[in-house]
């Protein structure tokens, strides 16, 4: 079985329980009624992203879906929390991708977005033999990285949020889910 096709989404929840915030958040981000199996980092050839939507649309209740899923919560009043998922896609259809995940306390969407991004984007060089100095700035990685024309893009799906006044458990999720 390799996927076909993969999406991305996200979501948050807020529960006096912590597993009903992370279900509430399953299902902001549309995949509660499915069963979930978090899976490694490869990207497969040939893979195709896909809008949200559209896969959902592909999918039955109850089936069981491959994902890459990144899940933090707080039960601290006013912490921001952050789930992050980054992609990086080669050029060459035929190679591999990576996905990564990250988590975070404290960090903006934005940064922890980039992080995730920097790391799936990282494990993609070193496969493809791409140099680059691990100490380097993103804007320079990403300039190498470009400069050697094997990798095509790279993305993230990005949820954050703050912890919730009243110390109810907030959780956020971001997955990339796999589609055959």
């Amino acid at each position: 079985m390799v996927p076909q096709k993969l999406f991305l989404t996200k979501g948050v929840g807020r529960h006096k329980e912590k597993l009903a915030s992370f279900e509430e958040a399953l299902r902001k981000a549309g995949i509660a009624g499915y069963n979930i199996v978090k899976v490694s980092s490869i990207f497969p050839p040939g893979c195709k992203v896909i809008p949200r939507s559209e896969g959902l649309n592909l999918l039955s209740p109850g089936e069981i879906i491959y994902c890459v899923m990144a899940e933090a919560s707080t039960k601290e009043p006013h912490r921001l929390v952050a789930a992050s998922v980054g992609l990086a896609i080669p050029r060459d259809k035929e190679q591999i991708g990576y996905l990564s995940e990250h988590t975070s306390f404290g960090e903006t969407e934005r940064k922890a977005g980039d992080y995730a991004e920097d790391i799936a984007a990282e494990m993609l060089a070193t496969v493809l033999g791409v140099p680059f100095n691990p100490e380097s700035s993103w804007d320079e990685k990403r300039e190498v990285w470009r400069i050697s024309g094997k990798i095509f893009r790279a993305v993230n799906i990005t949820q954050t949020a703050v912890g919730d006044k009243r110390e109810m458990w907030t959780t956020v999720i971001a997955a990339a889910v796999f589609i055959s």
